[in-house]
């Protein structure tokens, strides 16, 4: 069980952080299977800052790994997350993603 309440789950092979991320991949699968989106990725990662060398010191990239990303059939790309609590790690990279990756529909799924 997660700090926030939340029980891990796994179904096919995929580690899912709540029932309703787990919920919202089924109801995803069933629209690719209809062939409204297509190459639908489960906790896709974003770089929103490259690693780089400061005084000698190697710094790790930053990186936010939503939950879901696909395609609709108009060619653009959605990437979702599942959300019940926002933390402030959350909320910092969130803004990271929207400033870096601004041809991407970001959505916010209420658990």
């Amino acid at each position: 069980m997660s700090k926030y309440g939340n029980k891990t789950i796994e179904f096919e092979g995929i580690r899912f952080d709540s029932l309703a991320e787990l919920r919202r991949y089924q109801d995803l699968r069933i629209i690719e299977n209809n062939g409204d989106i297509s190459n639908l990725v489960v906790h896709p990662r974003f770089i929103l800052q490259e690693p780089f060398t400061h005084n000698h010191v190697r710094e790790r990239a930053i990186a936010y790994e939503a939950d879901f990303s696909y395609c609709e059939t108009n060619g653009k790309t959605i990437v979702e997350d599942v959300k019940g609590f926002k933390t402030k790690e959350y909320q910092i990279k969130r803004k990271l993603f929207l400033y870096k990756y601004q041809d991407v529909n970001f959505m916010e799924i209420a658990s």
